[in-house]
C-alpha cells in the first residue's frame, strides 16, 4: 500500500486526485474504517493505563500507615517501589521494596502493532478515497499486497493479543495480595503488611478483547480481499473472452 500510494502521488497517470467517499460504504472501505477505530481503542486502553497499589503497614513507632506504589504502561514493575512508611524507615528495618516482573516487551509489542495498524489504515483510506479510480483500473498488484499485509496483520494481532493476555495475568499476580510474602521488609520482626487495594484493571481486560476483535476483523479482511481478487480475475476473463 505504501508503494501504491507513492506511485499514485508520483506517476503522471495517477496524479488526478478524485475524492470519492462512497467507497467507504463498500466492504473493503468500511472494514478499513472499523480497523482504524479498533486500533485506536486497543492502543489507548493499554498505553494509557495508570494504576496504584496500596498496603497497610505497621512497624516500630508506626501503626496502620498506608503506603502506595504507582505503576503504568509499559509495566516495568521491577522499577516500582514502596517507600518507607516513615522518615526513620521503621527504626531502620525497612528497605525500599520493589515489585517483581518486567512486562514491557509484551505491552509494547501490543501497543506498537496497534499504532502501526492505525497508520496503515490511514494510508489505505487515502488510497481508497482519493485514488479509487486508479485502484479499479489496475488493482492486481495492490490486491496482492493488500492480501499479504492482511494475512500478516491478522497473525500479528493473534500473537500479540495472546502474549499481552498472558502478561496481563502475570501483572495481576504481581500487583495482588500474593506479592506481600516477597517483600523482605514485611518479614522484619514487629512489622506487618496487609494488602489494601489495587487499581481496577478492567480497562486492560477490555484491551485484550479489542485485540481479539482486531484479529477477527483482519481475518475477515483477508476473505474480503481474496473475494475481491477473484471477482477481478473473473471480470478479466469475461472481458478477454471473444
Amino acid at each position: 500500500w505504501l508503494w501504491f500510494l507513492l506511485a499514485a502521488l508520483l506517476s503522471p497517470a495517477m496524479v488526478g486526485l478524485r475524492m470519492d467517499f462512497s467507497v467507504l460504504l463498500e466492504p473493503l472501505g468500511f472494514v478499513k474504517v472499523l480497523e482504524w477505530i479498533l486500533a485506536i481503542f486497543a492502543f489507548a486502553m493499554c498505553g494509557g493505563f495508570q494504576g496504584e497499589i496500596s498496603l497497610l503497614v505497621s512497624c516500630k513507632d508506626v501503626v496502620n500507615k498506608t503506603i502506595t506504589a504507582a505503576f503504568a504502561y509499559p509495566f516495568r514493575l521491577n522499577t516500582v517501589v514502596f517507600s518507607a512508611p516513615d522518615p526513620k524507615g521503621c527504626g531502620g528495618t525497612w528497605t525500599d521494596a520493589y515489585l517483581m516482573g518486567n512486562f514491557s516487551s509484551s505491552a509494547q509489542f501490543f501497543v506498537t502493532l496497534a499504532a502501526l495498524v492505525f497508520l496503515y489504515c490511514i494510508t489505505a483510506l487515502v488510497v481508497y478515497i482519493g485514488y479509487s479510480h486508479v485502484y479499479q483500473q489496475n488493482n492486481k498488484f495492490p490486491l496482492t499486497v493488500n492480501l499479504a499485509i492482511s494475512v500478516l496483520t491478522a497473525f500479528l494481532w493473534l500473537v500479540s493479543t495472546f502474549v499481552w493476555a498472558k502478561a496481563l495475568a502475570d501483572i495481576k499476580v504481581s500487583t495482588g495480595a500474593s506479592m506481600i510474602p516477597g517483600i523482605e521488609s514485611c518479614k522484619a520482626p514487629g512489622t506487618t503488611c496487609h494488602f489494601l487495594s489495587v487499581t481496577s484493571m478492567g480497562i486492560l481486560n477490555v484491551s485484550v478483547v479489542f485485540g481479539l476483535l482486531n484479529m477477527i476483523l483482519w481475518a475477515g479482511n483477508v476473505w474480503l480481499v481474496y473475494k475481491d481478487a477473484n471477482l477481478h480475475n473473473q471480470w478479466n476473463r469475461i472481458s478477454e473472452s471473444p
